[in-house]
């Protein structure tokens, strides 16, 4: 859309108030200080994603930050979570009430920084952006009309509430960010003035600020002149403070995210950071009157199918479910040694309002009933069939997440053949005739495929692993992407049924375990427990391979054997007085057992500190 004729523009990007910020706003600066109504202030924030929390928690993560010592909380907005289908407008309730979010801050005293994007990187899948904008032939975070339109559109529903939430309307919000480390993406500067400028002419007239990794090339791509230039660091802060000084003299030194604890890759070690060296950085950070946000403050979880995935040589690696981050505050709401070594720093008041770990239940373990095989659990559940020549892709089936059962009818000659998904993502579990014959991915993409002169039913159940979150490979598509051939030859002639699990109601969930009885070692299974007072528990599934869990029909997120996280993190507010069920999708093995734990286990520990050359 055009954005529409107004003479309504932030005093944050014009040449009078450029020394000064926002002149109209709580927050300003001038002379290298912050000052909030005129008072020298400065931000100490922590990042805390209400899209991450049970919305029932929201107000105890709220209080344990503030008794960590902090003054503000800041949070993006994930669009593809408020709008995950086009034809569909935003949603604001529920879990995806931000208003209700912010106001809950501003209710326990302190300010909030909203960062709108529209992509927020933050390992959520595709940064934010909706797959049904990125699944189009769209220039992604460019001035592009085919992308800006929409976000305009995006921008019409979430700015005003945002704008009414403001410090100058009697509400919380003190500062928004404008798009997210655009720097370390691209270098359209009329794209990054079109945000700027969507954000004030909606009604944004708080501080305005830009956030970017501190090297030359990132603030050269990212920075607008008269709007602040925060930075994002793990480590450097010094040099980080130096380089902004020489380029921008006049402003105050602000971190916007201060990588403490780092997120964790399926496979890879756990990544956490010593607490001396994590609390000697945010002493570097606050020295001479500088701002920071510590990323994550509570990092929460990926819940459902919302984790990202980095890309890395061309491979793919999807972040896990857990989003613990080695946050001050825990997953599950643990005040950690890293919180109380950071509030001396902080220099927090008072006595704490916070437990120093929340109830768990108490442990146990329970026999896990396999109740329907795989395909005949998926099939069990309605979905509207494509057909075509070619396998339909996620995004022509407007699918996001989960999964596509693709059948084909091949005839295969006598003897030894191989059948080759020439480009699969991310994986796919490969069947005839209702047996499976292997697994597929990019690395390992041809199987054997054994002929007898007949037709065979070929199904292929393709897995989108998580959508790229950070980098060129953003808006990648998902699914069959090229053509399956058995030896040279095409397979084609495919229903491709869109298999949607983040969306399943809970009949669907129930058809999906009813078939029965189960013949094989994957499928779908139930475990039942009773609970009397419901408080926080850990789910591992020992000897189970990898798939997906539900509690009382809620999607908890994905395991795998291979780690690092063992235990998923199930808070109290998802379990119920009374008969509690857990549903395991599991795709290739099912275990005896579901355990209840006590104590979450994220696996084996690496020292990460995220490092600019």
């Amino acid at each position: 859309m055009t954005e529409p004729s107004t003479t309504h523009i932030s005093p944050a990007h014009t040449t009078t108030d450029a020394a000064t910020g926002a002149a109209t706003g709580a927050l300003t600066w001038r002379g290298g200080r912050l000052y909030r109504h005129g008072v020298p202030h400065r931000i100490l924030s922590g990042a805390l994603h209400y899209f991450r929390v049970h919305p029932d928690l929201w107000r105890d993560r709220i209080r344990r930050l503030a008794d960590l010592g902090l003054n503000t909380v800041d949070t993006y907005v994930p669009w593809n979570f408020h709008q995950p289908r086009e034809g569909e407008a935003p949603r604001f309730d529920g879990w995806r009430d931000v208003e209700r979010f912010l106001r809950t801050v501003g209710e326990e005293g302190l300010d909030a920084v909203v960062r709108p994007g529209p992509y927020i990187c933050a390992e959520w899948s595709n940064g934010g952006l909706p797959s049904w904008l990125t699944g189009r032939d769209v220039a992604v975070r460019s001035s592009d009309p085919a992308f800006t339109s929409p976000v305009g559109r995006w921008f019409d529903e979430l700015v005003p509430r945002l704008a009414a939430l403001q410090a100058c309307e009697g509400g919380p919000v003190v500062a928004v960010q404008v798009e997210n480390e655009f720097g370390s993406f691209g270098d359209d500067r009329a794209y990054l003035r079109w945000n700027r400028r969507a954000l004030a002419v909606r009604g944004i007239r708080e501080l305005l600020f830009t956030a970017d990794g501190p090297t030359e090339l990132m603030l050269d791509g990212g920075t607008l002149p008269g709007t602040l230039a925060a930075v994002t660091l793990g480590s450097g802060p010094d040099a980080a403070r130096r380089l902004l000084a020489a380029r921008r003299p006049d402003e105050p030194f602000v971190v916007a995210e201060f990588w403490n604890g780092w997120f964790d890759h399926w496979g890879k070690r756990h990544h956490v950071r010593e607490v001396e060296s994590a609390v000697g950085t945010l002493r570097g950070i606050l020295a001479e009157g500088g701002s920071v946000s510590i990323y994550m403050a509570h990092g929460g979880t990926n819940f459902g199918l919302w984790a990202g995935a980095n890309e890395d040589g061309g491979r793919l690696r999807p972040v896990v479910t857990s989003y613990d981050s080695d946050a001050p505050v825990a997953e599950d709401g643990s005040l950690t040694a890293k919180f109380f070594a950071m509030r001396e720093v902080l220099g927090a008041p008072g006595p704490l309002r916070s437990t120093a770990r929340p109830p768990t239940l108490p442990a146990a373990r329970l026999p896990l009933v396999h109740r329907a095989d795989l395909l005949a659990g998926l099939r069990a559940v309605p979905a509207p069939v494509s057909t075509a020549p070619r396998p339909a892709s996620f995004e022509q089936l407007g699918l996001d997440a989960g999964m596509v059962l693709h059948t084909a009818h091949p005839r295969v000659p006598a003897g030894e053949h191989r059948l080759l998904l020439t480009d699969v993502r991310d994986r796919a579990l490969v069947f005839r005739d209702g047996t499976l014959l292997g697994v597929a991915d990019p690395d390992s993409p041809e199987l054997p495929l054994h002929g007898t002169g007949e037709v065979v039913r070929l199904d292929v159940l393709v897995e989108n692993l998580g959508r790229v979150n950070y980098g060129p490979g953003i808006g990648g598509h998902k699914g069959l992407l090229g053509p399956v051939l058995v030896d040279r030859r095409i397979v084609q002639g495919w229903d491709s049924v869109p298999v949607a699990l983040q969306e399943w109601s809970a009949a669907e969930l129930a058809a999906a375990v009813a078939p029965g009885p189960a013949g094989t070692r994957a499928g779908f299974a139930t475990a039942a427990f009773p609970v009397g007072t419901p408080a926080d528990t850990f789910l591992a599934l020992p000897g189970s391979s990898r798939g997906l869990v539900w509690v009382n029909g809620f999607l908890l997120g994905r395991y795998r054997e291979t780690g690092p996280q063992v235990t998923l993190y199930c808070p109290a507010p998802l379990l119920r007085a009374g008969e509690n069920t857990v549903t395991v999708l599991e795709l290739e093995r099912l275990g005896a057992a579901l355990e209840l734990r006590e104590r979450p286990e994220l696996g084996p520990p690496e020292e990460y500190v995220e490092e600019f050359g």
